[in-house]
């Protein structure tokens, strides 16, 4: 299973774009419930990224929101930002 460290940069997204909505925040739970035990799931949608944060990875919550993160080792992340397409990227 997947250690998950969070950023404060996520903690302050996460409150400000995903906390206020009871849908959204459940569907977070779930993927990253999913991302803990199987990070490899077609469902997560996961790449790396390109240009300057070329270290980082991303995975699909829902249609448009993302998890940026990065691997601390083969089995801990950190959580980066949370956010749409527009706002994590």
């Amino acid at each position: 299973m997947i250690q998950i460290e969070l950023h404060r940069n996520f903690i302050k997204s996460y409150d400000k774009r995903i906390k206020s909505n009871s849908k959204l925040l459940s569907q977070v739970k779930k993927r990253i419930e999913l991302f803990q035990v199987k990070p490899e799931d077609y469902l997560l949608k996961d790449h790396p990224l390109i240009g300057q944060k070329k270290n980082l990875r991303a995975f699909s919550v829902s249609g448009d929101i993302r998890i940026i993160y990065y691997y601390l080792s083969a089995n801990k992340v950190i959580f980066f930002d949370i956010g749409s397409h527009n706002q994590v990227y």
